[in-house]
């Protein structure tokens, strides 16, 4: 099965006092990846930045791919800046992908998870494998003893990497109470599960961070949801903003893409826009700048059937 659908994200800030520097630097280019074929990706910043073209000329598409540089994990990101004054920042994003479905997550096929965490530990010699980096420690999702703790009521002995990681994301889902404001974005894993409260960013990195406990791999996956699904479909929660998930490394099965917030597997409506080791390596948008005061932020965001 196969659809397609249209992303649209605003993100504006409205500053109380003119902002007289400004540099920022953005994560909103879609990945293409087995499952996902994104085309038609348009961005359109106001004020346009410095040195991009001419101001109230559409930018071409050749020259925003000038902007671009990759990441080790292959995102794209985009840097540009306002040497000018400015009362207010406005980024447009959007495009269309095509989804087809994922492989469901098999609970009963590859290794014990002892097994998997095993074959992550670094040995002389060994080759480097793409999930290594994804087993240790990042900013916002370090491994500690209260997380294993955790963790292990979903990985008992024995069990099945794929068995393990769909427990601890129904785990998650009951024991953390989705709450808006309850978290900032430099919240912690540890933080968020001491408090039991969170948005989905917080939901994923409690995610990742238990199974780094354990000396699995997992990384961070930005995104979007399905705005509007289907007649008789519940909606999911965080579809009316950017979205996140967790990938669980699984040797038989690649990427395992699981979602805590709404306790399901990633599907037909999840978007996939990039993936790091946490929410610093992927931050749509973020930003240094000279004056401002106090900025008002509005986040618009649209998925729907293209």
């Amino acid at each position: 099965m196969a659809v397609k659908l249209s992303v649209h994200h605003v993100t504006e800030y409205t500053y109380d006092d003119s902002v007289e520097w400004a540099h920022h630097a953005a994560c909103l280019a879609p990945q293409d990846t087995p499952w996902q074929d994104a085309s038609g990706w348009q961005l359109n910043i106001d004020p346009l930045p410095d040195g991009w073209g001419v101001e109230g000329l559409e930018l071409d598409a050749s020259e925003l791919v000038r902007h671009l540089r990759r990441d080790p994990w292959g995102n794209r990101h985009l840097s540009f800046g306002h040497a000018r004054v400015h009362e207010k920042l406005v980024v447009d994003s959007r495009f269309v992908v095509e989804l087809q479905d994922r492989p469901p997550p098999n609970a009963l096929r590859g290794p014990d998870w002892e097994s998997a965490a095993r074959g992550l530990r670094y040995r002389a010699g060994r080759a480097l494998q793409e999930a290594d980096e994804f087993a240790l420690a990042s900013t916002y999702a370090a491994p500690d003893a209260t997380l294993a703790t955790y963790a292990r009521r979903a990985f008992t002995p024995g069990r099945t990497v794929a068995a393990g990681g769909l427990t601890l994301m129904h785990q998650i889902h009951t024991d953390l109470r989705y709450l808006p404001q309850s978290t900032t974005v430099a919240t912690r894993a540890a933080d968020a599960l001491a408090q039991r409260s969170g948005v989905c960013q917080d939901f994923a990195h409690v995610f990742i961070a238990a199974c780094r406990s354990l000396g699995l791999a997992a990384r961070y996956v930005s995104g979007y949801l399905l705005t509007r699904p289907p007649p008789g479909a519940p909606k999911l929660v965080g579809a009316d903003a950017s979205h996140a998930w967790a990938e669980l490394w699984c040797p038989e099965q690649g990427w395992l893409a699981l979602d805590p917030t709404n306790a399901v597997p990633a599907g037909l409506d999840h978007v996939t826009l990039a993936w790091g080791r946490d929410y610093a390596d992927v931050a749509p948008l973020r930003g240094v700048l000279r004056g401002g005061g106090v900025a008002t932020l509005r986040v618009s965001v649209t998925v729907e059937p293209a």
